[in-house]
């Protein structure tokens, strides 16, 4: 095997190793953002389905357990895995090409720009995976309960149940006073999906709906890729470039300390910068399917209603989990690619 291709294998495991620890630690914040992204906006005179990050946390503890935390898991685990190895086996492949192009003269440090530009070709090429396996993950986060039952049930169990696809039946009821009637509930019900799992999910998905279907928010996401990997890789590896001009040190030789701090920096340097970007492709990718279903006709669109209806504020749900999950998750993605990196050499 040529040296490229050994080096491409070593960034791949690392990745990989990388990927699953930012799972098992960032999964449960990540549910309770997305649920907080895509709750509706409660009826008037309706008290919204969670009033803040903690009360999303107590009633996902309280109806669905510990579990509740990690639904869609498999889904990221694998998936996760391999966008996290690809992000790492692209950005070592563009530093190598910088620093073969910068020349010797560079002793192998990149400039901002070069980083950043390395980053942002990791996301781009980790956005085709990433995509569907965020599509799925984020429907089976915001999946609450058991399979729906239709029945003659009222306005705001039907909202419950069909979420925002049912909107227009929730509001008619509301209005008038009445109980939706079966029919009613039963055409609330086909509008909604319900996924036993991941492949489940994937299944039925592409049977109704094809790639494109799997795809569902995928500019947006490409879009969040650029530009959060961007900032997320330049900010690291400008960091322990820093670290190892000032210290004249080897990457190597760096303490776990400061990669678990550059990680937990990586993490707030990506999601500040496109969060508002990510509330976007969650509320787009658990939108319905069909143009008699679907809320948002594009990424412009859903930004035009959420800043209509939520003001800006809309933007910005379910931030504090995210924020809290930055630190942790990409400290841990470092310190484990960095460490299997070592180990491998």
């Amino acid at each position: 095997m040529s040296t490229d291709s050994m080096r491409a294998v070593k960034d791949c495991a690392s990745g990989t190793i990388g990927g699953f620890l930012q799972v098992f630690v960032g999964q449960p914040f990540d549910t309770v953002k997305v649920r907080l992204q895509t709750m509706p906006a409660p009826l008037p005179g309706q008290a919204p389905l969670y009033t803040g990050t903690l009360d999303c946390v107590k009633k996902t503890l309280a109806k669905e357990g510990v579990k509740g935390f990690y639904k869609g898991t498999t889904t990221p685990l694998v998936g996760v895995g391999a966008c996290v190895s690809i992000q790492f086996v692209t950005l070592q492949a563009m530093k190598r090409y910088y620093t073969d192009k910068n020349g010797p003269s560079a002793n192998g440090f990149l400039t901002n720009s070069q980083l950043y530009i390395a980053g942002a070709a990791s996301g781009i090429t980790n956005s085709v995976i990433s995509g569907p396996v965020e599509h799925i993950r984020t429907r089976l986060q915001v999946q609450t309960g058991a399979a729906p039952i239709v029945k003659a049930i009222g306005a705001e169990k039907v909202a419950a149940i069909a979420g925002s696809e049912s909107a227009a039946v929730a509001a008619a009821a509301t209005a008038t006073g009445k109980a939706v009637t079966e029919s009613a509930a039963s055409n609330a019900a086909k509008n909604v999906m319900f996924f036993t799992g991941p492949v489940d999910a994937v299944q039925k998905i592409y049977a109704q709906y094809g790639l494109r279907g799997l795809y569902k928010g995928q500019a947006v996401t490409m879009v969040r890729e650029f530009q959060g990997y961007g900032a997320y890789f330049a900010a690291y590896e400008y960091l322990v470039q820093r670290a190892m001009r000032l210290e004249n040190k080897e990457r190597s030789e760096l303490s776990t300390v400061k990669v678990v701090a550059y990680g937990a920096c990586a993490g707030y340097a990506m999601w500040t910068t496109v969060y508002p970007i990510d509330v976007i492709k969650s509320k787009l990718q658990t939108d319905g399917f069909s143009a008699a279903t679907r809320q948002y006709s594009s990424a412009m669109d859903c930004a035009r209603q959420t800043l209509a209806k939520e003001g800006v504020a809309g933007f910005f749900k379910g931030f504090a989990p995210c924020i809290l999950r930055a630190a942790p998750a990409n400290a841990v993605t470092f310190l484990g690619f960095e460490m299997a990196m070592r180990l491998l050499r």
